[in-house]
């Protein structure tokens, strides 16, 4: 793609579930830099579509998106001949979100908890033709990505499917509401299942819920939907891990 030396001279699309994060994220690259929002959409299918009619240089991304997630997107657009940038926004603050997506195809992966100038900087990176990865993630994604695939294992070892089942496992999602959720048919869902339970080393899908929720996979916030009661306790151990405990119902008295 042509790079460019002016990010005025940008036309980007926004993508994120939440219309507030949307208008806030528009409004900072358009007040603050002169970048021309050309769409913005909350979902991956909406995504396409209108990334489809505008062509943009920069699509800014949520990782968590409905119908599909980023990757659908990444995927989607990676076969076809634009030369659209594509940068990932996401909450999940861990190197194996960043090394999925960079794989996938996409330019750039920022975390949310990130300064808003940083968006700007990010952008301007992917547009110089360079990638983008969170600096204090930077070190643990070199290292992972320089890893043979055959040679890696726990999270790492996880497909793109089998990572986002694994989330959706976490946020309580049925087997039939995450095939709906990735465009699979149910047996398809059991097998991305039973896959990852097998690379984890776990039995159950139990197992897996919790595995997703300790390693931040699906993060607390998601589980309040479906577990009210779900808090954090620090282990006993001095140096020992955070331990995850599911309060029990109250009974009357």
């Amino acid at each position: 793609m042509s790079m460019f030396t002016e990010l005025s001279s940008l036309r980007a699309v926004i993508v994120d579930d939440h219309e507030m994060v949307r208008q806030a994220l528009a409004a900072f690259l358009q007040d603050s830099h002169r970048i021309k929002i050309v769409g913005q959409a909350s979902d991956a299918s909406s995504a396409l579509d209108i990334i489809d009619r505008t062509i943009p240089d920069v699509v800014v991304l949520d990782y968590g998106i409905p119908k599909g997630g980023a990757l659908r997107v990444i995927e989607e657009l990676v076969t076809r001949t634009y030369t659209t940038r594509i940068l990932v926004l996401t909450v999940h603050d861990s190197s194996h979100y960043a090394v999925k997506t960079l794989e996938a195809g996409a330019h750039g992966f920022m975390v949310k908890s990130s300064a808003i100038k940083e968006l700007a900087d990010a952008i301007d990176v992917l547009c110089k033709g360079e990638t983008y990865i969170t600096p204090h993630l930077l070190g643990d994604v070199l290292s992972h990505m320089r890893d043979p695939k055959r040679n890696r294992v726990g999270l790492a070892a996880l497909s793109d499917r089998e990572m986002q089942m694994l989330r959706h496992l976490g946020e309580g999602m049925s087997l039939s509401q995450i095939a709906r959720e990735l465009h699979i048919s149910p047996s398809s869902a059991s097998t991305y299942r039973t896959r990852l339970l097998e690379k984890l080393n776990l039995k159950t899908t139990a197992d897996a819920i919790r595995f997703s929720l300790e390693h931040r996979i699906a993060t607390s916030q998601m589980c309040t939907r479906w577990c009210p009661s779900y808090s954090k306790q620090k282990s006993t151990e001095r140096t020992g891990p955070t331990r995850l405990v599911f309060a029990q119902p109250q009974t009357g008295t």
